[in-house]
């Protein structure tokens, strides 16, 4: 097992190298999640209507620069959010099964569920502005604007204008959806990608390896979907509005099922499972070869009183 430390860098190294394959379907996620925004179902318009339309559509008007708009942000937020994922959710379980059992090897459920919240609303609190910048970013459209526009050059230059006009508190504006968000979705994302392994090894006699990194990870993408995309919905308004739309996350929810109807809040949902099953296979399969990097490099530099402890 890495050291914390080591386990953040791996996690954090595994989600970019995802985030890089998966950044145009986020894109086209938040434009469908933000399009007809507090508009009658009638009255919405429908520039963008799936996955692969929306990248079509982006790519064609844009260019390859507008369907990877807010890729840097994107990078320093996976670092933060898949590092702190993946580096706090094996201490916070262990300490709690330590603590309730007198096994810290106990597989609990229900600790799991709690270790995986925990490390992920921690990642998602540090995280918060980057993500705020790249939903400004991404929603931004020259040919078909979605929701408020925001005409940020890059993400430097919209953390600047942010702080300039609001200050901190700009800057974290929806961190409280934000983290609604990501505590559901690493609620379920680690527990469901070991708990599926678990099953695969021992029911289907699957043996450590590529293949079984891939079929726990395709298990627990969907699970993550199914279960973060409402939150995600409401997560995305918060952040791109300038806090002249809701008041909070419960005043979004209500407007938005007021205005547009239940469904309102699986807006997008196609593009995020085209862009969360890839990005999860991704950032849980490379995070195993990583920490196993990792765990290379820490046995050759660090002194042996501290991998004794690890």
């Amino acid at each position: 097992m890495s050291t914390t430390l080591g386990a953040f860098v791996a996690g954090g190294i595994a989600a970019c190298g995802a985030v890089t394959a998966t950044h145009p379907f986020e894109t086209v996620k938040i434009r469908m999640q933000l399009q007809g925004e507090l508009q009658e179902k009638g009255l919405q318009p429908r520039a963008y209507k799936g996955p692969f339309h929306g990248v079509s559509v982006i790519v064609r008007h844009e260019g390859l620069k507008g369907i990877y708009r807010g890729i840097g942000a994107a990078y320093i937020y996976q670092m933060l959010l898949n590092g702190c994922r993946l580096a706090f959710y094996e201490p916070i379980r262990h300490s709690l099964t330590s603590v309730i059992y007198t096994d810290p090897t106990t597989q609990s459920l229900g600790i799991n569920i709690f270790a995986g919240a925990s490390s992920g609303i921690l990642g998602a609190a540090a995280g918060s502005p980057f993500f705020l910048v790249k939903t400004r970013l991404q929603s931004f459209s020259p040919f078909a604007p979605v929701g408020t526009q925001h005409a940020y050059k890059n993400a430097a230059d919209g953390m600047r204008q942010i702080f300039k006009a609001e200050g901190v508190s700009g800057l974290y504006r929806g961190v409280g959806a934000a983290m609604v968000r990501t505590g559901f979705g690493s609620s379920v994302q680690l527990p469901t990608y070991f708990f599926a392994k678990r099953r695969l090894v021992k029911h289907l006699g699957m043996e450590e390896g590529p293949a079984l990194h891939l079929a726990s990870s395709t298990a627990s993408g969907f699970v993550v979907c199914c279960v973060m995309h409402p939150p995600d919905t409401i997560m995305s308004r918060m952040y791109n509005q300038d806090g002249n739309l809701y008041k909070g996350i419960f005043d979004c929810l209500a407007k938005t099922v007021k205005t547009e109807g239940v469904l309102a809040i699986y807006k997008g949902f196609l593009p995020h499972l085209a862009r969360i099953l890839p990005h999860t296979i991704l950032t849980l399969s490379l995070a195993e070869q990583t920490n196993k990097l990792m765990r290379k490099f820490e046995a050759k530099v660090l002194p042996s009183s501290i991998k004794n402890n690890v």
